[in-house]
């Protein structure tokens, strides 16, 4: 794990029902972005064209896990995000998080 008060990134994938990956985009961009970054920040969304096709990729950036834990336990309990869930989870196949702690010399710390 990583030292207290290191940043570390969020590397979140979607994968999506085959198509439909623009509308959940659509979707996503509508309504969700703005309730989840107000408790994390986005580093970028990007669509892969390789691997696991129909996949969307989140990077979120924390202080460090224990900031990831209670922003992730205040967006859980937002009335709005808990409004906003249903509307994606018919798009989802498969989600996947992957942790990662910049080296020293990233320009992302």
């Amino acid at each position: 794990m990583p030292e207290p008060n290191s940043m570390i990134y969020e590397h979140r994938t979607y994968q999506i029902t085959a198509g439909n990956v623009p509308e959940f985009l659509k979707i996503y961009e509508a309504t969700g972005l703005a309730i989840i970054t107000r408790y994390a920040k986005l580093i970028g969304c990007w669509t892969k064209e390789s691997g696991v096709l129909n996949s969307v990729v989140f990077i979120w950036a924390y202080d460090d896990f224990a900031h990831r834990t209670a922003q992730r336990q205040k967006l859980a309990q937002d009335p709005e995000w808990q409004k906003f869930v249903p509307s994606i989870l018919p798009f989802l196949v498969h989600q996947e998080s992957i942790f990662l702690t910049p080296a020293p010399f990233s320009p992302h710390k």
